[in-house]
């Protein structure tokens, strides 16, 4: 099984308590799945695997393709919530990302397949000019990076777990409520989860 895997940079908006948060519902709906958070904090009963680079905000996440850990990563930004199995996912053979809630033309790295075949290129592609990407890509963030990345043929979630997926404010604020056979709802931007109960 995948290790389901989170990025925590501090400074911010997010805290231990919103890794453990996305822990206990990764025990809920992925019972027996190993989790590990990539963080420059300690977090109580969390396996934390020390970022080893100053890169700020979502360029953390570039941590998840250093080729030297090995294993296939789930991965879910800490402001995700679980509300379903997630075996279906978990499941899932490849590199996969997925298309943009609001901007579907466009990825969006909130909820990734990561598999170790694909680490090195994306890793090496990154460290080449670091400073560079960060620039080029400050906008469009690190997702408009990984789309850039030759040699990775991402696949995306909508195809693969159809239905499974869904945002708060696009879909669950409009319907009044979560869509049937959803597992994870992305709250992208404010409203945080925690800001509105969830």
């Amino acid at each position: 099984m995948k290790t389901v895997a989170c990025v925590l940079r501090s400074g911010g908006d997010y805290a231990p308590r919103h890794v453990v948060r996305l822990l206990d519902q990764v025990t809920e709906h992925l019972p027996g799945a190993k989790f590990r958070c990539f963080s420059d904090v300690d977090v109580q009963g969390v396996d934390v695997v020390p970022l080893r680079h100053e890169w700020p905000g979502w360029w953390a996440k570039m941590e998840l393709f250093r080729p030297e850990l090995p294993g296939d990563w789930l991965y879910f930004d800490l402001d995700t919530s679980i509300v379903g199995s997630l075996m279906d996912m978990a499941a899932v053979e490849g590199p996969v990302i997925m298309r943009d809630v609001v901007e579907p033309w466009r990825f969006g790295s909130g909820i990734m397949a990561v598999p170790q075949s694909i680490k090195a290129a994306v890793w090496e592609a990154f460290t080449a000019t670091p400073e560079n990407h960060m620039r080029r890509y400050a906008f469009d963030g690190d997702q408009a990076f990984l789309e850039s990345c030759r040699g990775v043929d991402w696949r995306l979630w909508q195809d693969l777990c159809p239905g499974q997926l869904c945002s708060y404010k696009v879909d669950v604020q409009r319907l009044g409520g979560v869509p049937a056979g959803v597992r994870a709802v992305v709250f992208h931007g404010k409203p945080r989860p925690w800001e509105v109960g969830w």
